[in-house]
C-alpha cells in the first residue's frame, strides 16, 4: 500500500501557501492515557512545524462498544493520517482489538499505528503481547508501527532510559520525518 500526503508547491514569491491538512484519532483507555495521548499529538503537532494544519478526534476505548459510535470512530479512522493508540499496555478488551483489525482492513491512507503505553519502566515487561499484537495489526494495515519498548531489559540498555522524554523527542521526530518525506508535490495543469 502506497501512503501519500499531498502538499502544495513549495513557497516561491508571488504564490500564496496553503497548509497541508492532517488528520490524527486517538484512542484512549483513560483519563490519564488520554492526557498522555494528547500531550504526544500536541509534540507531534510542534514537530510538523506551522506547514500543517493538524485536526484530532478523541476517542475513549469504552464508546467502541456502542455500534453507532464505533462505525463514527471508523470513520474517523479512515481519513486519518496516524492513530494513536494510549493505553496501561494491559490486555486490549476485545472491542479495541476488533475496533482495531476493522481499522486497518479497511481502506485508509494512514501512515502508522502509535502505542504509548503508561506504566512505570519496571513493569514495561506486561506490555509485551499487547505490543506485539499491535505491531502484528500495523503490518496487517501495511503502516509503520512506533511504540515505547516492550521489557524492561530493553530500556535499560537504551542510551534515553534516563530521560523518558528523550524517547517522545526521538520518536516524534522520526514521525514528522517520516511524514514529510511522504509529501508529494501535485501534478501542475497547463492551466493551474
Amino acid at each position: 500500500m502506497q501512503h501519500t500526503l499531498t502538499s502544495p508547491p513549495p513557497r516561491s514569491s508571488g504564490m500564496e501557501f496553503t497548509p497541508m491538512s492532517f488528520n490524527v484519532v486517538i484512542l484512549y483507555e483513560d483519563f490519564d492515557t488520554g492526557k498522555q495521548a494528547k500531550k504526544t499529538y500536541d509534540l507531534l503537532v510542534k514537530n510538523l512545524g506551522r506547514d500543517c494544519r493538524c485536526n484530532n478526534q478523541m476517542w475513549k476505548f469504552d464508546i467502541l462498544t456502542i455500534p453507532k459510535l464505533r462505525d463514527i470512530a471508523l470513520k474517523d479512522a479512515a481519513l486519518a493520517d496516524i492513530v494513536i493508540l494510549s493505553c496501561h499496555g494491559e490486555n486490549l478488551a476485545q472491542p479495541v482489538h476488533d475496533w482495531l483489525k476493522a481499522w486497518v482492513n479497511s481502506p485508509t491512507n494512514a501512515l502508522a499505528l502509535v502505542s504509548l503505553f503508561d506504566c512505570p519502566p519496571e513493569q514495561t515487561g506486561r506490555v509485551r503481547e499487547v505490543r506485539a499484537q499491535l505491531a502484528e495489526l500495523a503490518r496487517q494495515g501495511d503502516l509503520e508501527f512506533f511504540a515505547q519498548p516492550a521489557a524492561e531489559s530493553t530500556l535499560r540498555e537504551a542510551p534515553w532510559f534516563q530521560n523518558s522524554s528523550d524517547w517522545h523527542s526521538r520518536t516524534l521526530s522520526t514521525l514528522a520525518g517520516t511524514v514529510q518525506e511522504d509529501w508529494r508535490v501535485p501534478r501542475w495543469g497547463i492551466n493551474e
